[in-house]
């Protein structure tokens, strides 16, 4: 072989290689986008951590969070339902929140009860509520009780969730009517 030919044999290797490197990019961005992003798993010592992050914490409310959960599953049996309020403000607790209702979208109209375990919302099957959109991410958003307080989390959705209109990068906390907006679906969390 002369040089010349080297040279040839050699860059139509290194084109093959990148032509294959792009081949399994693409199918990297598909599967991640189709399936979703793999869930990490928490190590002993994470998973035995407080969930609230230091920036919600108080000393009031981390001296008292456990017997607000104690109290918790008994004043939810006895807490009668108030009258739809769309318009209600105010901090969206476990206490005076029952509901989630779809105000817009393919599923408007429709209501969720709430009770204390987190919500995560997606086109998977395996989320709370399932939202079939082109324009929601497969794990979208999630929905938790941080101290008594409902919080939306964006899970690094291509689209963003809006809470009020602004785009939640951090754990928000929701206000009672407020609405949220993933994809072309919006929900408030009412009494």
């Amino acid at each position: 072989m002369s040089v010349s030919e080297l040279t040839l044999f050699v860059l139509r290797i290194g084109f093959l290689l990148l032509l294959w490197l792009f081949i399994f990019g693409i199918v990297y961005a598909l599967r991640s986008d189709l399936f979703g992003q793999r869930v990490r798993k928490l190590s002993a010592d994470a998973a035995a951590a407080p969930t609230t992050p230091p920036a919600f914490q108080t000393p009031v409310a981390a001296a008292g969070a456990s017997a607000a959960a104690a109290a918790a599953p008994t004043e939810q049996l006895s807490r009668p339902k108030a009258p739809v309020t769309p318009a209600a403000t105010g901090k969206a607790t476990a206490h005076n929140t029952g509901r989630l209702v779809i105000t817009s979208g393919p599923k408007a109209g429709t209501e969720f009860p709430l009770g204390t375990d987190p919500i995560t919302i997606g086109r998977s099957s395996d989320s709370s509520l399932v939202i079939r959109d082109d324009y929601t991410s497969t794990h979208h958003a999630r929905l938790m009780l941080w101290n008594d307080e409902w919080m939306i989390q964006d899970l690094d959705s291509t689209n963003g969730t809006f809470l009020a209109g602004t785009r939640v990068t951090v754990p928000t906390p929701v206000q009672l009517g407020t609405t949220v907006k993933i994809g072309a679906t919006s929900f408030e969390l009412r009494r």
